[in-house]
């Protein structure tokens, strides 16, 4: 039942983020992260096209051309498969001052801004991502070997839905942080917290993930050369395209203000705010 009511707050939160960035214009730092994505896919996607010629002759050449093309997979992987973790953690001072800014918005908390705090801001993203990159993958292991022993190809059985909805609840629990590690949470109250009510996290992290679960062809968007063959495909792809990147940007921002918003609903941040952390002016 709490688990019910917990989903119905998340989701909740995202409709009145949507207004709350409107009436407020935080729509502006959508800017941040469309900048960020454009890299992340760019450089995934020209990692993953490259195809590596072997020209090595000797034993040891041969090795290291299979070490170079396992880092290159490596990296076009984590870039392309993981490309969400990663826009928490580069983006961990703004969603924090994001954060922030809706909580004085919806209690009238205020917060000094301190180069210390912007630090551990970005420390604690990083360990946050990093953590749940891991504990996903080690779920993705578990399940997939699950899949494989049980029915032979994985790609056909039914637990492989299952890591949609893990991923989910670490996607929510990364925005869900933010507001912890203001209640001076460290990663294990944080963590249990985040359990206890594991119907935001998944309800936070579903939005987000299906917002920004696609991929994106960015050539479309600056290549036209092939408007002339036939612009009325070539247009349809490129508003296609580009709406899916407008949506992948948009999403971890009206994500952060979701979060703070379900957080302010199930533990009323007035009555939780730590008196230390707070200043006379919002800078």
């Amino acid at each position: 039942m709490r688990f019910i009511k917990n989903l119905f707050i998340g989701y909740k939160a995202y409709v009145k983020a949507f207004r709350l960035i409107i009436d407020y214009k935080l729509y502006f730092y959508i800017i941040f992260p469309a900048i960020l994505m454009l890299g992340i896919y760019q450089v995934g996607f020209m990692i993953h096209l490259h195809e590596p010629k072997a020209t090595a002759t000797s034993m040891n050449g041969i090795i290291w051309y299979l070490i170079k093309l396992l880092f290159e997979i490596l990296v076009a992987t984590t870039l392309m498969r993981f490309a969400k973790y990663l826009v928490v953690i580069l983006l961990a001072p703004l969603f924090s001052k994001i954060s922030q800014k809706v909580e004085f918005i919806l209690t009238g908390n205020r917060y000094r801004f301190n180069f210390t705090q912007l630090v551990n801001d970005i420390k604690r993203g990083l360990k946050i991502g990093v953590r749940n990159i891991m504990w996903e993958v080690f779920f993705f292991t578990v399940i997939f070997l699950i899949g494989v022993i049980g029915w032979g190809d994985f790609s056909i059985s039914p637990v492989r839905h299952v890591l949609f909805f893990i991923s989910f609840y670490y996607y929510g629990f990364s925005f869900m942080d933010y507001i912890h590690e203001r209640l001076q949470m460290n990663v294990q109250e944080s963590t249990q917290l985040a359990r206890e009510n594991r119907g935001i996290a998944l309800s936070i992290g579903s939005v987000y993930s299906i917002l920004i679960w696609n991929f994106i062809d960015l050539n479309t968007l600056f290549d036209w050369s092939g408007f002339s063959a036939d612009p009325g495909q070539f247009i349809l792809t490129f508003i296609t395209n580009l709406g899916l990147w407008f949506c992948a940007s948009f999403a971890p921002i009206w994500a952060i203000v979701a979060a703070t918003i379900a957080m302010h609903d199930l533990l009323d941040l007035k009555t939780h705010r730590k008196d230390e952390f707070a200043e006379n002016t919002l800078r």
